[in-house]
């Protein structure tokens, strides 16, 4: 099993506490089969609310998936204690914000969407519903007379290591 951080990184104003809300929050991946390489062309999405059982009775993933090419089963699955927001103090800075454990895939690319909130950095406001599939949100905080912004998301993902 080998784990992955997804690495965010954006340009905040006047907002911090940037995080997936929700067990139901959607990850939209691209996974790379470990075995043959194969890369379907759809987005594919983990959530925490779903747990599929593994084969021989091994456990439970958020995902499993059998290659179409090469028939391979895989797994992936969110490790819920790894979710960690972004705040205003990691602006425009790489910061692990969740981590997957895979077997036989590897996430190789994320597309932020729908269902991440934030809290202004000063007022509190809260802000629930931030969809960043533009890689930009703006807003205003009517508490402090300020605009507030998520600006150029951006991602990588790393090795976090491998479990033998």
């Amino acid at each position: 099993m080998v784990k992955f951080g997804l690495q965010f990184k954006a340009t905040l104003e006047n907002v911090t506490n940037v995080r997936p809300l929700g067990d139901d929050f959607r990850w939209f991946l691209k996974l790379k089969c470990g075995n043959c390489g194969e890369v379907p062309d759809k987005w594919q999405y983990v959530t925490l609310v779903e747990s599929v059982p593994l084969k021989g009775g091994r456990g439970s993933a958020s995902m499993v998936q059998k290659c179409k090419l090469c028939a391979r089963e895989n797994s992936i699955d969110i490790l819920r204690d790894t979710i960690t927001p972004y705040n205003a103090e990691d602006s425009e800075r790489f910061k692990t914000m969740v981590q997957f454990e895979c077997r036989g895939l590897e996430p190789i690319d994320f597309q932020p969407q729908a269902g991440f909130a934030a809290q202004g950095a000063e007022s509190g406001t809260q802000f629930p519903e931030i969809n960043l599939q533009e890689k930009d949100w703006t807003d205003y905080d009517e508490k402090v007379s300020e605009s507030v912004g998520i600006y150029e998301v951006t991602h990588q993902f790393k090795s976090a290591d491998v479990i033998m």
